[in-house]
């Protein structure tokens, strides 16, 4: 029987030094949807790098590594390691994806995209010895089999498991690796798969799931369906979407009472001109806090991601944005420098303007400015980015935003819980190395 070893790398901190924890929060459905995808005359193995050992000395006949973000450096490494060692290698994920011919430097095949359609032919194509240096096939519909979540359950995971409802989103921002692989294209799985993937993880003994969607809300009739039907399941469950789904009253209703306990939200900037040069004018800064306030009425905990480092940012902007994230309440706020990923539209555009100040991509890390802002140096750009994160994760603002709240008693668990969070992003902070959700 051959054998497949998956493996979740990890991103490096500021020494380059893998980042490990002892629980893994957060875990990530490619490799279990991967594990499902292999025929069933090999046998797999799961390494989620951030809480255990990669087994280099492994005889498994295939190495697929999949990874997060900038955690491609720390993936290249691994890569190349076993390489040395005679292995063969597969690479797949978002950086790859928009660097596949890159990636095959390091590696001997790159799966570009979704893997649905492809990886039966690649192992195929490996056991026959023809191998090819890029796969690729665009969905046309989204069918997945059951997770082989059985390969992770005896691992330190936290006490939820990712079901996916749909890929791809209808807008293009210009920042973003979900827009440069779909463009535009939004597939959903049908509500019974969902269903059914939501029961085995209530079958494995969990009361909550993460609901992986790029934008839940852009299809409002499935989601209104969906959310029927997860209500019968009595589960909790989190998931991120579009802002504006504050706008909508009744769906929020039907979304909090079918379990949803947490919505993440990429707002991305408080100023409206940051947004436009983003390609993301639709949304309307001016209107974030009344609906963050009707999400949070609605029961629904507000977690968001932005970025720093647009053409409308200033100094003084960035310096406002913890007090909009202290004032807005929001229990788990994480922050980036915008940055221009090769293979995305805003790196196109930077390097036509000749703004790459740092051209070596193999040092980006999302928490130092390697473009030309605007308004400001790059150094300044750094400079204010850690001063916000060091500011909003000051015990005061982790307090107000946790603790010091008028519906503290009615989920005291809840906040409790974001307050450890907070507290160990605070710890990360300290150490120069930018939270993340693994």
């Amino acid at each position: 029987m051959k054998k497949l070893l998956l493996i979740q790398s990890t991103p490096y901190d500021s020494e380059r030094k893998p980042i490990k924890k002892k629980k893994l929060y957060f875990v990530g459905l490619a490799l279990p949807l991967i594990a499902a995808l292999t025929p069933k005359n090999w046998q797999v193995e799961i390494i989620l790098e951030t809480i255990e050992d990669i087994p280099f000395d492994t005889d498994a006949d295939l190495i697929a590594i999949g990874s997060m973000g900038h955690a491609i450096i720390r993936t290249i490494d691994i890569a190349e390691e076993f390489k040395r060692r005679g292995k063969t290698v597969v690479l797949g994920g978002y950086m790859a994806s928009l660097m596949a011919e890159e990636a095959t430097r390091y590696c001997n095949s790159v799966v570009v995209g979704d893997a649905e359609n492809i990886w039966e032919k690649l192992i195929s194509d490996y056991e026959n010895g023809q191998l090819q240096k890029i796969y690729q096939s665009e969905l046309t519909q989204l069918i997945t089999p059951l997770p082989r979540f059985d390969l992770i359950l005896n691992k330190n995971i936290g006490d939820f498991l990712p079901v996916q409802a749909g890929r791809g989103c209808p807008n293009s921002c210009s920042f973003c690796s979900v827009y440069c692989l779909y463009k535009n294209k939004y597939l959903k799985r049908s509500i019974t798969d969902v269903i059914r993937d939501i029961k085995q993880v209530k079958e494995f003994g969990f009361h909550k799931f993460l609901l992986l969607d790029d934008n839940i809300i852009a299809d409002r009739s499935y989601l209104f369906e969906l959310c029927s039907e997860i209500k019968k399941l009595n589960m909790q469950w989190a998931s991120q979407c579009s802002i504006i789904i504050g706008r909508d009253p009744e769906l929020l209703q039907v979304v909090a009472d079918s379990g949803c306990i947490a919505l993440s939200f990429g707002l991305e900037s408080i100023s409206a001109e940051s947004l436009k040069y983003m390609d993301k004018a639709w949304a309307k800064p001016n209107e974030y806090a009344a609906l963050i306030k009707n999400i949070q009425a609605a029961g629904i905990d507000v977690s968001t991601e932005m970025v720093v480092g647009a053409d409308g940012d200033t100094l003084e902007s960035i310096k406002n944005t913890a007090e909009f994230i202290s004032d807005n309440k929001i229990v788990i706020p994480r922050f980036y420098i915008l940055t221009p990923i090769p293979g995305t539209k805003y790196y196109d555009t930077l390097k036509a303007e000749n703004r790459i100040y740092n051209d070596d991509m193999y040092s980006y890390n999302g928490s130092e400015a390697v473009h030309l802002p605007k308004n400001m140096s790059p150094e300044q750009l750094t400079t204010a980015y850690w001063d916000l994160y060091n500011e909003v994760f000051s015990i005061s603002s982790i307090l107000k935003r946790t603790v010091f709240r008028r519906d503290f008693f009615k989920k005291a668990d809840r906040f409790l819980f974001y307050l450890g969070v907070n507290l160990y992003y605070r710890y990360q902070i300290k150490q120069k190395i930018t939270p993340n959700i693994i």
